[in-house]
């Protein structure tokens, strides 16, 4: 046998593997808002398709707890139904059939301490029936304003409490907040329930592939890191736009807008994937305080008239229908202030990034659904070329694309063919649907998963909330004076008000157009 056939075989090196699956444990899952659009678009078919590739329990538990009055057989149709539609993987009936064994509902509302006895009740059962083995995880996906309610119910009925050998763990879906005084009141009345090692606050942007991926791409390769820093990036730009508008969501999106939904929780932690430095190892406390290192040193740049940008979408044109302004959305008022549109300048005070601005937007019925991070790269000085030769070249870029079509993008100079010397933009591009037979998980089957398994990497701790909001908190509290500058308006199917432009063009930049 050859040495490299005896590492292959030896079994310490096979448990050590980190390519073999790691499954789940004993465990159920309860659902909190399982009648909403996340539980049926996401939740559901992510546990499916993690049952179908084989990482569930043969005996896992799916709770639902609503105020509907169904039957176990009511709901076992509803998340058969959302799987048949959004389900990843292919539907086999024999995974279904042994999920379907494990389902079960319990009527109820977050202020009525019988439901949450009864809820008590069913995984007891469960625990016996199924063998969950009294390890439950409870996912609120609720308004914020329900989880001191709901926790301190879970409190009550001893559904918080563990016995040796078995966990608890409640899972929280953003806004985390809305500001960093009422963080810390959330983050206070969960933790007065659930240790913090216990709360799992979703960011499904880090479940994804392509933002693990800035990981690799920095840490697992020679190439890129040393001209990762201030004396060869001219700037970072971190883009989440999205082509949809908001009808049927004023419920939720009124008040709170764009810079609160996205730029506090998914933009921050991918400038922090890609500004932190080397981790000791890839162990969440070793991540985490990566992390918290560099938000720590993120500072919002001033002047904040300057710095930072904020629209509201009016009606427009866009994708070949004309589409409705914010204001004559359902549900907003015809005085909405909400913005849809943010963008804002941050400064990573650290030997590393010094002097290197990162620009961060987010917008809706932009001009169209992209998000990533451009690392972009100073220019040549270009000493052995004529200007005629290079007048055509932009400067180099690394494109890490989140979504939709997953993958890095390297843009640099190259001869165009011919008998003189004249250099042009092209690009060498890795996509993941190209370079891998299988394709990526959703983020929510790699959440859940991390979840039951008590994986606490991709989930943002107190700290790193709070660290957010006292980012934020001085842009927003500038936008909400009366003399800040007005909300500005942008058409559908643009990118933007004209106010982005001049953040960037003030310095000699521009935003790119994916």
């Amino acid at each position: 046998m050859t040495t490299s056939a005896a590492q292959w075989n030896n079994p310490l090196r096979d448990a050590r593997d980190k390519r073999m699956p790691r499954i789940a444990g004993p465990s159920a899952l309860v659902i909190f808002g399982v009648t909403g659009d996340l539980s049926r678009k996401k939740l559901m078919p992510a546990i499916y398709d993690l049952a179908n590739r084989g990482l569930l329990p043969p005996g896992f538990g799916l709770v639902g707890f609503a105020r509907r009055d169904w039957a176990d057989q009511d709901f076992m149709k509803v998340v058969h139904d959302a799987v048949k539609e959004h389900a990843r993987t292919p539907f086999n009936e024999a995974v279904w059939q042994q999920l379907a064994e494990g389902i079960r509902f319990v009527q109820g509302t977050f202020d009525d301490d019988a439901s949450f006895d009864n809820l008590a009740s069913c995984l007891a059962a469960l625990d016996a029936e199924r063998g969950t083995g009294g390890n439950h995880a409870f996912y609120l996906s609720i308004p914020p304003g329900a989880f001191p309610t709901v926790v301190n119910q879970l409190k009550r009925a001893g559904l918080a409490q563990t016995a040796p050998d078995q966990w608890r763990r409640v899972v929280i879906e953003k806004p985390f907040g809305h500001d960093l005084a009422s963080a810390k009141e959330l983050n206070r009345t969960v933790n007065e329930v659930f240790p913090e090692e216990s709360v799992f606050r979703i960011d499904h942007y880090l479940g994804k592939e392509t933002v693990q991926n800035i990981l690799a791409l920095r840490f697992a390769n020679q190439l890129y890191e040393p001209i990762w820093n201030s004396n060869y990036v001219d700037h970072v730009q971190i883009t989440m736009a999205e082509d949809i508008g908001l009808g049927g969501r004023a419920g939720y999106y009124d008040g709170i807008g764009a810079t609160r939904d996205v730029i506090q929780n998914h933009l921050l932690q991918l400038l922090a994937l890609i500004a932190m430095e080397e981790p000791v190892s890839f162990k969440p406390a070793d991540l985490r305080a990566e992390k918290v290192k560099i938000l720590s040193a993120t500072r919002p740049a001033q002047p904040f008239e300057e710095t930072t940008s904020r629209g509201q979408y009016t009606g427009g044109w866009q994708g070949g229908q004309k589409v409705p302004g914010l204001l004559e959305e359902g549900g907003f008022s015809p005085e909405s202030k909400t913005e849809t549109f943010g963008a804002i300048t941050c400064e990573v005070n650290t030997r590393r990034w010094a002097g290197v601005p990162f620009y961060l937007r987010t917008g809706k019925r932009l001009g169209r659904r992209v998000t990533e991070v451009a690392v972009v790269f100073k220019r040549a000085p270009h000493l052995p070329f004529d200007d005629t030769a290079t007048e055509e070249l932009g400067q180099n870029a690394l494109v890490v694309r989140v979504q939709p079509d997953e993958g890095v993008t390297i843009r640099f100079g190259s001869k165009v063919p011919g008998n003189t010397m004249e250099v042009r933009d092209v690009t060498m591009d890795f996509g993941y649907g190209h370079s891998f037979t299988e394709s990526s998980p959703e983020a929510y089957e790699r959440l859940l998963l991390d979840v039951l398994l008590g994986e606490p990497s991709l989930f943002p701790k107190n700290d790193e909330v709070e660290l957010s909001w006292e980012i934020l908190d001085p842009i927003l509290d500038f936008w909400a004076r009366k003399d800040e500058p007005a909300l500005e308006k942008y058409k559908a199917g643009t990118w933007g008000p004209p106010s982005a432009e001049t953040m960037t063009s003030r310095t000699g930049r521009q935003w790119r157009r994916p």
